[in-house]
């Protein structure tokens, strides 16, 4: 079979990097990147949003000394002329190329890859960037080296590998009266109670139930033992809002971070209704319930430094909304006595300053995989919250 020279365009490199190894197809073709695209490519890595994604794009292009790029050759190029239009005086200005071939995705390139008689062909085999904690599920395959606090199918049943060794979890979890709807959830709540593990992420859609899973778990591990090392609830959130700002909101710390909590006190009343938790208000006779702040705060992580945590619960919710450094500030707060639960999705991120590689969920679970004292798992299934959500997943809107 003859050899085939691909001319790859931006959007092809932006939405699979790894395409340039699945395009060569071995060593039979010759992979050629315009001298255009690693300018557009330099733009694209300050966009925050698909900054990490350029940068797979890169790595992908330097990793392979047998990938072409077209030498500038001092092309006059008229200012007002696009990139696309460049891209196609390169093609022709290239000589010995043979019949180049340009991969893109942009149909109007190829309609004017088509006036200038240059062949093109769309790149379909597009892979959705996935972050460590994504890729990394909380499970092993079988001939893998397990990872501490990982699980691993053997015979259709999930086996723990823990400190003690491998356990098989044949049963199921009930704490707070709540009662897992997955494996993946009951896996978690194990997770979620190992004494011997303090620090445990959780990465899901939305409607997996990863925060009413830790809130249950909380309540549970500070309420039902008078033993117990844990005597109060922190909730840590990120403040971003989605959409249109709702601009000053009046009163106090808690009155000014009402709205973004308001679903934590509703699932707190869900589980307090399965089953009393009266300690973590303040009167659970009255008509509106008030949380007790000697059992259960919520706190905003701007006032997270300076604090000394210990002999608590930590739930961190939306943690793809935090910064590195504002993750780092978080955990090293934490002292004796701590289990920390970091729940989030690194698809969901709403912080304009981060992205998907680049936020302290992920950042979590690719610093930390590894650690005896640290587990992760990946929350996923046929049932989420509701019928809704289920056909708004299944069908990727």
């Amino acid at each position: 079979m003859a050899s085939k020279n691909f001319v790859l365009d931006t959007n092809v490199l932006i939405e699979n990097p790894k395409c340039i190894a699945a395009l060569r197809n071995g060593n039979e073709n010759v992979i050629h990147i315009p001298y255009t695209v690693l300018t557009e490519l330099d733009g694209l890595k300050r966009d925050a949003r698909i900054g990490h994604v350029v940068a797979q794009a890169v790595t992908s292009i330097m990793e392979d000394p047998k990938v072409l790029i077209f030498p500038p050759n001092g092309h006059n190029f008229s200012p007002d002329m696009s990139a696309d239009d460049r891209i196609l005086r390169e093609i022709g200005h290239q000589s010995g190329l043979g019949e180049p071939i340009l991969v893109t995705n942009d149909r109007i390139l190829q309609l004017k890859a088509r006036v200038f008689g240059i062949p093109s062909e769309g790149y379909r085999d597009s892979v959705p960037f996935q972050s460590e904690s994504q890729i990394y599920t909380g499970f092993v395959e079988e001939g893998e080296e397990p990872v501490p606090n990982s699980f691993r199918w053997e015979n259709g049943t999930p086996v723990f590998h823990g400190p003690e060794g491998p356990k098989p979890i044949g049963y199921n979890h009930e704490i707070w009266g709540a009662k897992p709807r997955t494996v993946y959830q009951n896996l978690a709540m194990e997770l979620m109670l190992d004494p011997r593990i303090d620090l445990v992420s959780i990465q899901s859609e939305a409607g997996y139930g990863k925060t009413f899973l830790a809130l249950a778990a909380a309540l549970f591990l500070t309420l039902e033992r008078k033993d117990n090392p844990y005597k109060r609830i922190y909730l840590v959130k990120p403040m971003v809002e989605i959409g249109a700002k709702m601009g000053y909101l009046p009163g106090d710390v808690e009155e000014k971070m009402g709205p973004y909590v308001r679903y934590i006190t509703d699932l707190l009343l869900k589980l307090h209704e399965m089953r009393p938790a009266n300690r973590i208000f303040q009167d659970p006779q009255a008509d509106t319930l008030k949380l007790n702040p000697k059992r259960f705060i919520i706190q905003p992580i701007a006032f997270i430094r300076g604090m000394n945590m210990e002999n608590c619960i930590v739930i961190v919710d939306e943690m793809q909304n935090l910064s590195r450094n504002e993750t780092r500030a978080l955990l090293t707060r934490m002292g004796e006595g701590v289990k920390c639960f970091c729940l989030g999705d690194t698809r969901q991120v709403d912080n304009p300053y981060l992205n998907e590689a680049n936020n302290g969920l992920n950042w979590v679970v690719k610093k930390l995989k590894g650690y005896k004292n640290y587990a992760h798992m990946v929350l996923k299934g046929e049932k989420s919250r509701g019928p809704i959500t289920d056909i708004v997943l299944k069908s990727k809107l």
